[in-house]
């Protein structure tokens, strides 16, 4: 693969949706990586990342071509952009006002990552552009009052921008005629040896004293767990094989990872982190690290929001085939999704999900790529 001198953006025709609009596929570069994003989901379909001897591999799992995407069978949200609520609402239902509201169940007896229909199954307005901050895509979309079961008029932009100094930034910006609950991430399945093994060789740090245990159907219990003693303390790097080996109920009860962990800072930021009104934007803050000893890479990860879900790939089984038919197997990748907590519409105490038409929703989450040498 070529890699240019100066940031800027290439597109190519990417194939149909179903009802046959056409998607396109984005390519971001500068000197030294590049981000491909299409259209369809902002679904980011890999990112070229290089190792210490500055080897470019593909990070992310995904596919060759959009029909996998198309279907979560072939795809299970593989670098796909989630709203209107990502992660679980237990039994798909919440109370806004003393008013009643029904999502689709599409995870069992859960809703999950804004059901059927939700932003990943969505064609976005795509606006490439270039500057002094890097080579950026903006994607844009109204979720219409009801969608999916939602209240309220929402207008979304995501913009995904890869800076000169190696970082990939995603800004969420968001408005509503009317209250709503909103909790965008995005759900990159990252690999950074290159995608040919598992993850069970990475090590991961997550700064966050305390985690959401889960019920019988992934959904929190409402407490906050210490992590000490628990392999849920990645406090300092942890091999991700060595953590998942450690026997434990909730580890069991998830397949692994699959885990709110309730970053360090969250508390003293106050709940509503993430939804800010004109007086102010949230603080960005590193809250994770995701390394590859064998070949170098490091990934860290910034965010303003008060969550990150950890989810080791449990569901990977051998039967999806990605880029350049690689079997895609059991802890084949980690995801790190920035987020406010899961369910929080029916845990009062958790940080408040709720957004009000005088509000602006804004997040921030940074994933920053470097390389280390071996000792």
């Amino acid at each position: 693969m070529t890699l240019t001198s100066e940031p800027n953006v290439t597109q190519i025709p990417w194939g149909q949706t179903p009802a046959g609009e056409p998607v396109t596929l984005y390519t971001l570069h500068n000197a030294g990586m590049q981000v491909r994003i299409i259209n369809y989901g902002g679904v980011i379909v890999g990112v070229d990342a290089p190792d210490r001897d500055g080897n470019l591999a593909d990070v992310t799992l995904g596919h060759d071509d959009l029909t996998p995407y198309l279907s979560r069978d072939t795809s299970p949200y593989f670098g796909a952009l989630i709203g209107r609520y990502g992660n679980r609402i237990a039994r798909g239902k919440f109370e806004l006002d003393g008013r009643q509201y029904a999502l689709a169940c599409n995870n069992g007896l859960n809703a999950l990552h804004g059901g059927p229909g939700g932003f990943d199954q969505q064609l976005w307005q795509a606006e490439p552009t270039t500057s002094s901050l890097g080579a950026s895509l903006s994607l844009s979309r109204v979720s219409e009052d009801g969608e999916e079961g939602y209240p309220g008029r929402l207008s979304v932009s995501v913009t995904y921008t890869l800076t000169p100094d190696q970082t990939l930034r995603i800004d969420y910006v968001a408005q509503t005629d009317q209250p709503t609950i909103i909790n965008l991430t995005n759900h990159t399945y990252w690999n950074l040896g290159g995608g040919v093994r598992d993850v069970l060789d990475h090590l991961l740090t997550v700064q966050a004293d305390t985690y959401t245990p889960t019920d019988e159907t992934q959904i929190p219990t409402g407490e906050l767990a210490d992590v000490t003693g628990t392999p849920f303390d990645l406090r300092r790097p942890t091999l991700l094989g060595d953590a998942l080996a450690v026997p434990h109920e909730q580890l069991q009860r998830a397949g692994g990872f699959d885990h709110n962990f309730v970053l360090s800072t969250a508390e003293d930021e106050g709940v509503g982190v993430g939804l800010l009104d004109a007086d102010g934007v949230g603080k960005l803050r590193a809250v994770a690290t995701l390394q590859h000893p064998a070949s170098g890479r490091c990934l860290s990860v910034s965010t303003t929001e008060p969550g990150i879900q950890v989810y080791s790939g449990n569901f990977l089984d051998g039967s999806i085939h990605g880029k350049d038919g690689q079997v895609y197997g059991h802890r084949w990748s980690v995801c790190l999704e920035t987020q406010h907590f899961p369910d929080s519409p029916n845990q009062p105490h958790f940080p408040s999900t709720r957004l009000e038409p005088t509000q602006t929703y804004q997040s921030s989450t940074i994933y920053a790529f470097s390389v280390d040498q071996p000792e």
